[in-house]
């Protein structure tokens, strides 16, 4: 009782309204009340989705759970967050919420945002899905099948808002283009070919020296960047499901068969007679970019707390991200190409390739009967085969990561918990685990060498976690 007294006193009135039903009619009191958020994560995601709480008045973070201390204590002072709700751990944070449920009857918060590593989602979500939290999860949404299935279980059981990290949906560059598709004005969708050029500093920053290098750690390459690519994909072919999914790809380039003979022996950045001439140099993409004022991403998660030269400096000399890139342990592909076929005849290409000057500006061509649409996630062409005309379209930009989604996307949920009404995301944890099926069926091709029949690939998929539950049942 004494930590759920410390709590209380230290919230005032934090659980004023965090047990009220979805459908339960809010009073205008009540509207005017921010939905409180708990962070688990307060890395770069978890700043990114917790910016809007500092800016305005439709939430708030109420508690944090991070292990590094300068990062949780520059996010609690900058979120103005009570000490007792500061954790160095989510377990910790939850271990508090189980204690105020059993002594109050209360939760901690309205909603939890998941911004924690990606292996850690499934566990993060079905435990504060148990205790009646709405979730916004970062994608992934679970790095197996059977834990996308764990998660999809767990949020209808407990009946409560699900919002999913696929922040392209939630720019308004996508939203207006959705809006297109959806109005017939170009006639019937048929084809659409994206490309992702995640681009050559920022693949090597995080897909071979930084947390996604490595399968084990994390996932493949088209799950941890590239899911919510094939998410808008299908959303915008939406509702024709897709039936048949090819997909190539490899490790091309960052592997020690790549490395420049003059490198000779240097198996880190800072010892190597290559620093200003290979395009992958930690020096140049970190050291550089802190003596140019640049204290953000990607140099920010080298250290915990705020970059300096010499923090930076030890970083390179003693962690993964000043290994030379020829060095590293990283297995994820750095280039794949993924073909769907829908159910009514209609295709769509993807492209996922590190190898480019831009950084994540999706390109984008969608084909119509009647028209096309040409997109750089900045502005976008249409052309009308009917009218004979084209016109150019710069959608207006809110700041914030990919494009303006990110505050979409936190926006949109927050929202959606306040009225109770999943709708208002444009999506459910149905169709999130639907998308990413596809993406697991689309690796599954790249391995296997075959063309994947999605519908028996999703039904194969649930089959077996309806044997594994069984078996435990019976054990």
């Amino acid at each position: 009782m004494a930590m759920a007294s410390s709590i209380i006193s230290g919230t005032k009135n934090l659980f004023r309204k965090s047990n009220k039903p979805k459908d339960h009619p809010m009073s205008s009191e009540a509207d005017t009340d921010p939905i409180t958020l708990i962070v688990i994560g307060c890395g770069q995601r978890g700043k990114a989705y917790g910016r809007y709480a500092l800016t305005s008045d439709a939430c708030k973070v109420v508690a944090i759970a991070e292990p590094r201390p300068q990062t949780r204590k520059l996010y609690a002072e900058e979120h103005k967050v009570d000490a007792t709700l500061v954790f160095k751990t989510w377990k910790d944070l939850h271990a508090a919420s189980t204690d105020t449920l059993k002594t109050i009857g209360k939760r901690l918060a309205d909603a939890v945002l998941i911004t924690v590593q990606d292996h850690m989602h499934v566990e993060v979500a079905l435990a504060f899905a148990e205790q009646g939290y709405h979730i916004l999860c970062e994608k992934p949404m679970a790095t197996t099948m059977e834990d996308c299935l764990r998660i999809e279980e767990a949020i209808h059981k407990a009946g409560i808002i699900f919002g999913m990290g696929h922040v392209m949906r939630y720019s308004p560059y996508s939203q207006e283009i959705t809006k297109i598709v959806q109005s017939g004005t170009l006639g019937q969708l048929i084809n659409i070919v994206q490309v992702e050029p995640v681009g050559y500093y920022h693949f090597a920053h995080s897909y071979v020296r930084g947390n996604w290098g490595r399968e084990k750690d994390s996932s493949f390459a088209l799950m941890t960047k590239c899911c919510h690519d094939l998410d808008i994909i299908c959303h915008w072919m939406s509702p024709t499901p897709p039936v048949k999914v090819s997909s190539f790809g490899s490790l091309r380039h960052f592997h020690h068969r790549a490395k420049p003979k003059e490198a000779g022996d240097a198996t880190r950045c800072l010892d190597c007679p290559l620093v200003y001439d290979c395009p992958y140099s930690a020096k140049r993409i970190y050291l550089d970019a802190v003596s140019r004022g640049n204290t953000g991403w990607p140099v920010s998660p080298l250290v915990d707390g705020v970059p300096d030269i010499e923090n930076v400096t030890a970083a390179l000399r003693e962690g993964p991200y000043g290994r030379c890139v020829y060095e590293s342990d990283n297995d994820v592909c750095d280039n794949q190409v993924v073909n769907l076929e829908f159910e009514n005849g209609n295709t769509a290409s993807f492209t996922m390739v590190a190898f480019t000057s831009a950084i994540c500006e999706r390109q984008l061509r969608m084909h119509f009967t009647h028209g096309e649409i040409i997109g750089d996630m900045n502005k976008y062409t249409v052309t009308d085969f009917k009218a004979n005309k084209t016109k150019t379209y710069h959608p207006a930009n809110e700041g914030g990561g990919h494009g303006g989604g990110d505050m979409g996307l936190i926006r949109t949920f927050v929202e959606a918990v306040r009225t109770g009404n999943q709708k208002l995301l444009g999506t459910d944890v149905d169709e999130v685990l639907r998308s990413h099926m596809t993406v697991f069926a689309a690796e599954a091709s790249r391995r296997e060498q075959r063309v994947v029949n999605c519908v028996e690939f999703e039904e194969k998929a649930r089959s077996s976690l309806r044997e594994t539950l069984a078996q435990t049942v019976l054990r």
